[in-house]
């Protein structure tokens, strides 16, 4: 290997848009054992698995019916 390169000509990566992000996001056990099982079936890791279905509700635009008790009581 050489000491130092030179980068002066070098093109910026055309494709650093479309790097994904590390994120932390709790989940709960049935969710990803839910994706896991799906993964044996898929042959599809489980994380791809979940960054597809999310990718799908965005470019679908769905809305989850949410129903809010704000008396904390179920």
């Amino acid at each position: 290997m050489r000491k130092e390169y030179d980068f002066t000509a070098a093109a910026p990566n055309p494709y650093i848009k479309r790097l994904k992000k590390a994120v932390t996001i709790r989940l709960e056990p049935d969710v990803i054992g839910y994706f896991k099982e799906l993964s044996l079936e898929t042959h599809i890791p489980y994380q791809n698995l979940i960054n597809l279905y999310l990718l799908d509700c965005a470019r679908e635009q769905r809305k989850i019916s949410l129903k809010w008790d704000p008396s904390g009581v179920r």
